[in-house]
């Protein structure tokens, strides 16, 4: 099956240069158009990431046991955020009784357990960005091209994958859920009122007052996961001034234009045996566009943006609206440049 994918492939793009040479004989016109598609299949890497089954080479080996290490507790934090709750009702309850000693300590004790979990997903957070700053210093590495560090070491590839995957996962649970600013913000509430009173509850020594500080902020943002990993990778590109920014940014336009061809391009995705596999592909084009948008300095949607938006955003909509949704509300609201002046009309209609 693979070798008649492969032949395929050959077959269309043989077929495509005497398509292309026939028009360039027969028409000014019509050649420079070619060049400009001619320049557009050079820059877009086509090759086969094999996020189902790729396995680590001997040189992969450090950097991806560290990763695996990390990425070994994504499942679990996605399964305890998503089955989160809240103590919304002890809440409720404590505050419209304010001299009922008996509901203040029921809702404290519904309130403790909860931020101890918040707490967990945020320290989750701190690691995954030391994963994703390995990640980015084994596929950025000279003497290798982004596209080749992708081809050659798929293991990273796929795991890179797979953080981006965990974290429009976690923001998307996070956004839906008011639940975690509600508990956290009466947890902070309770801490300071009994500081006033010369109080100190035991919970404080679990979250003192610098880690709830560092956790507001964090369940402050809309994405925190996504924020979590644009601050590492412009900190990862600051702290490394001998790689070009390019390198970095390369290895993220890549990855979504790889993404995306695999997602347009039949011989490839007759080779996805599982069928989350699409839907785990348009997260990660997705997740890469959204961070390209935050670290490159003009971002995803300029004419300049090694990125093409017009493809990505086509092969969204041509899938069931129900599961791309979310995808293209991602890429509506927490993107950084879609309504900067340089965006295309074009672009912006798309997403409407």
């Amino acid at each position: 099956m693979c070798m008649l994918c492969i032949f395929l492939q050959f077959a269309r793009l043989c077929v495509l240069y005497v398509f292309c040479c026939f028009l360039l004989s027969r028409s000014p016109a019509m050649g420079n158009l070619i060049k400009v598609l001619g320049k557009d299949l050079e820059n877009c890497p086509h090759f086969f990431l094999d996020f189902e089954n790729a396995q680590p080479t001997e040189a992969e080996t450090a950097v991806w046991n560290q990763v695996s290490a990390v990425l070994e507790e994504a499942h679990g934090i996605l399964a305890e955020l998503q089955s989160y709750n809240g103590a919304g009702q002890e809440i409720r309850e404590a505050i419209q009784n304010p001299g009922d000693l008996a509901l203040q300590e029921k809702a404290w004790n519904a309130v403790c357990p909860l931020v101890a979990k918040l707490k967990r997903f945020y320290e989750f957070s701190l690691r995954l960005e030391n994963a994703l700053r390995s990640l980015l210093e084994a596929l950025t590495s000279p003497p290798y091209a982004p596209m080749q560090h992708l081809e050659r070491e798929q293991a990273l590839a796929k795991q890179f994958a797979e953080i981006l995957h965990f974290t429009l996962s976690f923001d998307e649970l996070k956004m839906t859920n008011p639940a975690i600013q509600n508990d956290f913000s009466y947890y902070r509430r309770t801490i300071s009122r009994n500081r006033l009173n010369n109080q100190q509850l035991e919970a404080e020594n679990e979250v003192n007052n610098e880690m709830a500080n560092r956790m507001s902020l964090f369940y402050a943002e809309a994405t925190p996961m996504l924020k979590t990993l644009s601050n590492a990778t412009t900190k990862f590109v600051s702290e490394n001034k001998t790689l070009p920014i390019e390198d970095t940014t390369d290895c993220l336009s890549t990855m979504a234009c790889v993404c995306r061809v695999m997602l347009e391009t039949p011989e490839y995705r007759c080779r996805f045996t599982n069928t989350d596999t699409m839907l785990f592909c348009m997260r990660v084009m997705v997740g890469v566009i959204i961070l390209y948008d935050h670290v490159h300095p003009v971002g995803a949607f300029a004419k300049t943006s090694k990125i093409d938006m017009k493809g990505c955003i086509k092969v969204l909509k041509e899938q069931p609206s129900n599961s791309v949704e979310g995808l293209l509300n991602a890429l509506r609201y927490t993107t950084r440049h879609l309504n900067d002046d340089s965006t295309s009309k074009q672009i912006r209609a798309l997403l409407q």
